[in-house]
C-alpha cells in the first residue's frame, strides 16, 4: 500500500492511500476542526468520512502533468503511464496551485 500526505496551503488536509481495492481519501481529523478549512477540491467536501474510489480520484489525477513533462518523469523515473499513483508521488510535491503531494515517508 502506498501513501500520501495531501497539504492545503502548507497544511495537513488528508490521506491519501491506494489499496488493492482502489483509493481512500480521508481528511485529517485537525483539518477539519479548523474555522478556516477548505475542500481541497469540490468533488472531496469536507466530512470525516473516508472517500472510496476503483481509480485515483480526478481530482489528483489531474494534479498529474501531461505531454512532454510526463514524458521526462517516465523516462527520469523510469514509471509507467498508468501508474498514476507513482506519477503523483514522484511529481505532485510542488504543484501549482494550494495542494501539494507528499509520499508519507517524506511528509514534512
Amino acid at each position: 500500500m502506498r501513501m500520501a500526505t495531501i497539504q492545503m496551503h502548507d497544511l495537513i488536509a488528508g490521506t491519501l492511500s491506494e489499496t488493492e481495492d482502489g483509493y481512500i481519501f480521508k481528511y485529517h481529523p485537525l483539518y477539519l476542526s479548523a474555522s478556516d478549512a477548505q475542500p481541497i477540491s469540490l468533488s472531496l467536501p469536507l466530512q470525516s468520512e473516508e472517500f472510496h474510489d476503483k481509480r485515483l480520484f480526478p481530482f489528483f489525477d489531474g494534479l498529474i502533468p501531461e505531454g512532454w513533462l510526463l514524458e521526462i518523469a517516465e523516462k527520469n523515473w523510469k514509471i509507467n503511464s498508468l501508474d498514476r499513483m507513482g506519477l503523483l508521488l514522484a511529481c505532485c510535491r510542488d504543484c501549482i496551485g494550494a495542494v501539494s503531494v507528499f509520499p508519507v515517508e517524506d511528509s514534512p
